[in-house]
């Protein structure tokens, strides 16, 4: 093994960060672990950048418009005029023929074959398919429709035309996709805030699979609730997070009205304790942070009329998060022994307050922390220095991560923890330089089984290795690893890459295995699926 400076230099990259670039642990082996320091020191995370990125109140009223133009297409009349019929289907054709690629609802071909996949490496060789359903594109609705193709025929001029109109939120998604994996991931040295930005999107889980608003909200709430506050405090990335359209829509708060508040006049409407239940159990506390059902029922309570405002016909915040005192329920309430005056909004956020600053919470996000970055079963020692920083700084995250940094635990070289899928195709991309079409990216980590921004359930995806290390998941990473390799242009030495990129933790095997290959895309292969790049 190389000398402790080696050694930092490529577990700074591979545990901490994104993952090696070409050169990139010979340019940090001086002082790898000062430069992550100063990463958090200077708060360094990139920003994504798409033209196509909004805020959440103007996406949601683009999303508004949209689903009312869509609603007015349904509506049309069966039978038209034949010159208004041909006069659409022309223009239909004329979009058609204008478009750059094809409509989101619509299979891609970007993962059929590798020499169509749109790199910008340079064009691929020795194609080969991959397995699994790695050429289906990730998050699309069914298609609501076909463009035409060809002008309706005589006999058929009456019948209303077929058309179809990209589905938004898929178009915004792919815009966020394409604006960090094929942005942010390769601006950072290190890239220990843009691990940062994963971590917390997947602590604060939404599912795109909720609907149209979550789907084009979910990449907007990383870039608006978790990135500004990854290195302040707790309490105001809660606050952010807990306040934003995406979450709102995702835990149905919108739908919760106090029992005894002015919206429930008739008695036929009531609470939703999904928002509350999951901010104690998941986002705060833990499972066993000491709460009961009886302080989520009145937690629920605290917060009615924390909702998105969607009217139309009245001047307000048109698709930004707003607080309805007709839907709230008045009265103090007291959650686990606290009882909080009914000060309207304020309520709810003191609430939070409270709930940030709890020693479980302390207890709960520093495990979290540490068993995403360091170890599945991270040392009682390592978890409790960095509860009491969190405890001591009134929830300063910047100060947990030191504390997490500087501990000698942490960066032990033993390589025992299975990448997730995003984690690991983060790294492969890094790696090569590659910048595949967002389409592919999203087909690859849905193959993989981890659907970007769209986890199966509230509690995200899981930070164990047990999760990721199955004959199936290893099976479609193999598929995934050929499919990259292939993609690779250029007079790449296989052997020369591992050595750069995995420095002093490449193993006599894997150079070995590597320097069997009778193909260069087969060498890169092997190096994908190493020890060394598929664990941390």
């Amino acid at each position: 093994m190389a000398n402790s400076k080696d050694l930092d230099a490529a577990l700074a990259l591979w545990r901490f960060g994104l993952g090696a670039q070409e050169g990139s642990i010979s340019a940090i082996k001086a002082d790898a672990r000062d430069l992550l320091r100063q990463e958090i020191v200077e708060k360094a995370v990139p920003t994504p950048v798409n033209a196509q990125l909004a805020s959440h109140a103007d996406l949601l009223v683009a999303l508004y418009d949209y689903q009312e133009a869509v609603r007015a297409e349904r509506e049309r009349p069966a039978v038209m005029p034949v010159a208004a019929a041909a006069a659409d289907a022309a223009k239909a054709m004329a979009g058609a023929a204008g478009a750059d690629k094809p409509a989101a609802g619509s299979a891609p071909n970007e993962m059929a074959g590798m020499n169509k996949a749109g790199i910008d490496k340079g064009p691929a060789t020795g194609a080969q398919k991959p397995a699994g359903d790695m050429g289906m594109q990730a998050g699309a609705p069914p298609a609501q429709g076909t463009m035409p193709g060809n002008a309706p025929p005589a006999q058929t001029a009456q019948q209303k035309p077929q058309r179809e109109k990209p589905y938004l939120p898929q178009e915004i998604l792919l815009a966020e996709t394409d604006a960090r994996f094929n942005g942010t991931i390769h601006q950072p040295l290190i890239g220990f805030g843009e691990r940062l930005a994963m971590f917390w999107a997947n602590h604060f889980a939404v599912a795109i699979s909720k609907g149209g608003d979550v789907h084009i909200l979910a990449g907007c709430m990383e870039r608006e609730a978790i990135r500004p506050n990854l290195f302040g405090r707790f309490e105001d990335m809660l606050v952010a997070v807990e306040t934003h359209p995406a979450m709102l829509v995702f835990l149905d708060n919108q739908q919760s009205v106090g029992p005894n508040s002015q919206a429930n006049r008739n008695g036929k409407r009531g609470l939703n304790e999904n928002l509350a239940r999951e901010i104690m159990e998941l986002h705060t506390l833990g499972v066993d942070g000491g709460y009961s059902q009886a302080d989520v029922t009145a937690f629920a309570r605290v917060i009615t009329g924390w909702t998105v405002y969607r009217d139309r016909k009245r001047p307000g915040p048109l698709g930004s998060f707003t607080f309805s005192d007709w839907a709230h329920e008045p009265g103090d309430q007291t959650v686990m022994g606290v009882t909080y005056a009914d000060d309207g909004l304020d309520q709810g956020k003191a609430v939070l307050r409270d709930l940030a600053r709890h020693p479980a919470t302390a207890r709960h996000l520093a495990t979290k922390l540490a068993r995403h970055f360091v170890s599945d079963q991270p040392p009682k020692a390592l978890i409790d220095r960095m509860a009491a920083a969190y405890t001591k700084t009134d929830g300063d995250l910047s100060a947990v991560y030191m504390a997490m940094i500087n501990a000698d635990e942490a960066w032990t070289p033993q390589l025992t923890k299975v990448r997730p899928p995003l984690v690991y195709v983060t790294g492969l991309l890094r790696a090569t330089g590659l910048k595949p079409k967002p389409n592919q990216i999203l087909a690859v980590l849905k193959a993989l089984g981890q659907p970007l921004w769209n986890p199966s359930g509230p509690n995200g995806f899981s930070d164990t290795t047990d999760a990721w290390a199955s004959s199936e998941g290893l099976a479609t990473r193999i598929d995934a690893a050929n499919l990259f390799a292939h993609q690779i242009g250029g007079p790449v030495d296989p052997r020369a890459f591992a050595g750069d990129r995995f420095g002093p933790l490449l193993t006599d095997d894997t150079l070995q295995a590597i320097s069997r290959a009778e193909t260069k895309p087969q060498g890169l292969s092997i190096a994908f699926l190493s020890p060394e790049f598929q664990r941390a």
